[in-house]
């Protein structure tokens, strides 16, 4: 696709995001993802069928409902086999993720990067806060001893606010793109038009039962009032601030919300977790930096993880729930 228009520009500007038809192909892009995760769920399935965590495979279903049967049966969420990152908490030489070559093709999709070029510049560099998102339908979804939906709607925040103090200064963005159409039923996105002029990162909270533990922007602190949904199609993504508060719906449907979130930044600046690894997606100055092999890609997660299973835990987090806002 060619770069955001004049228009598309203003209203990322003006707004704090845009919404952008078309943006990665279905064919070539996105479908070959949701082949590549077909054989991780293989992989997960004969693991939990050979612990006796699940008495069938459902190899006749579909992906999201095979996904959401699989996660009814085992009453566990296992996102972390699809993700294309590591959690900071727990990490041993064992733990699973995902960064297959079809994932490594959707990062470096060329029409992505001729988008976020528009917006950041020809120097981009692909900052490891990263994830893919499955999320099931809650009313099948696993929960804990209390109830709560294990990994549901996604509370208000802003994605500086889960990166080191270190990326204050640095010219992060998001592109959010779901891998199948989503909307206010399924849990799409809803983000606060103008929220990215606030001053600075908002003080997050420590978030209470619904959101389990995940950090929060009380509502007294910007105008939730304002927020707006954003459903978008497969192939579309939403380009958003690293300031612009934004939450998620639950999943009130009976189909899957599968996602990815992505975010790039100028070469050279701190990602916010330089514990996990980045890589130089684009560079108009230095071609031969760039990182064109998945396999590399991999080996540089797969370091990651052991020195993280060696060490202690990383600590991000700037605020512990002591804050006024947060009483």
């Amino acid at each position: 696709m060619p770069p955001l228009t004049p228009e598309q520009l203003a209203h990322f500007n003006h707004y704090g995001f845009v919404a952008v038809e078309d943006v990665l192909d279905p064919d070539t892009v996105i479908d070959p993802v949701i082949d590549e995760y077909a054989g991780v769920l293989d992989n997960l399935a004969d693991k939990l069928l050979a612990e006796g965590k699940i008495s069938s495979k459902h190899e006749e279903l579909e992906f999201g409902d095979r996904v959401t049967q699989i996660y009814a049966d085992s009453g566990e969420v296992h996102n972390k086999y699809f993700d294309f990152t590591l959690s900071v908490a727990n990490v041993t030489p064992d733990t699973p993720f995902w960064v297959g070559p079809a994932v490594f093709n959707a990062l470096t999709a060329p029409t992505l990067l001729d988008a976020v070029e528009s917006l950041i510049g020809p120097e981009i560099y692909s900052n490891p806060v990263q994830h893919v998102r499955i999320k099931v339908p809650e009313k099948d979804a696993p929960r804990d001893d209390e109830g709560n939906v294990i990994y549901g709607a996604a509370p208000w925040h802003q994605d500086a606010g889960v990166v080191n103090p270190e990326a204050d200064d640095t010219h992060l963005i998001t592109v959010w793109f779901p891998l199948s159409d989503t909307d206010e039923q399924n849990g799409c996105l809803q983000v606060v038009p103008g929220s990215h002029r606030s001053e600075g990162v908002l003080t997050h909270c420590p978030g209470g039962k619904d959101v389990q533990g995940n950090l929060l922007i009380p509502e007294s602190e910007f105008e939730v009032g304002k927020a707006v949904a954003v459903p978008l199609k497969k192939g579309d993504a939403l380009f958003f601030s690293k300031y612009t508060v934004h939450s998620s719906f639950p999943n009130n449907s009976d189909r899957i919300r599968w996602s990815f979130d992505l975010r790039y930044h100028p070469v050279g600046q701190p990602t916010g977790r330089s514990f996990l690894p980045g890589f130089v997606a684009r560079s108009r100055s230095n071609p031969e930096s760039e990182l064109h092999d998945a396999t590399r890609w991999r080996g540089m997660w797969e370091q990651a993880r052991a020195s993280l299973a060696e060490s202690n835990e990383p600590i991000f987090y700037r605020w512990d729930g002591s804050e006024a806002v947060c009483a």
